[in-house]
């Protein structure tokens, strides 16, 4: 089960931090990634982090995000947070975090290949 959290209402150019806690069991070796949801749009891909071997892990990112946004994970308190810098209103969504089962090299940008979800957490960045 995953629980996301550190979502509000900020001023663009400020930064947020989101947090995805997985609870019931570990989820060191999935695909973690974080999508969201804006007013009246399709649910979007934001930024992946993908097992690679001992503790090495990748991060992938939209475009959109590049160089604002950062994934990281602590694998002891088995969470994945996403530091969101530089916020701009287009940002405003709802957030939310998804794990899959083994390694999404490629494919880590598709909602299909995502089983668990959590709840989301909004977003809100105003001019």
């Amino acid at each position: 089960q995953l629980q996301a959290s550190g979502g509000g209402l900020v001023q663009a150019g400020a930064s947020l931090r989101l947090s995805c806690a997985a609870s019931g069991g570990t989820f060191k070796r999935d695909t973690v990634a974080w999508f969201r949801q804006g007013p009246g749009k399709e649910r979007e891909f934001v930024s992946a982090i993908v097992w690679d071997s001992g503790s090495t892990y990748f991060g992938f990112y939209a475009d959109s995000v590049q160089g604002r946004f950062t994934i990281s994970r602590d694998n002891a308190m088995n969470t994945v947070d996403l530091a969101m810098n530089s916020l701009k209103p287009e940002d405003t969504a709802v957030y939310y975090c998804a794990a899959a089962r083994g390694r999404y090299l490629s494919g880590y940008d598709a909602l299909n290949n995502y089983a668990s979800w959590g709840q989301g957490t909004q977003v809100t960045v105003s001019s």
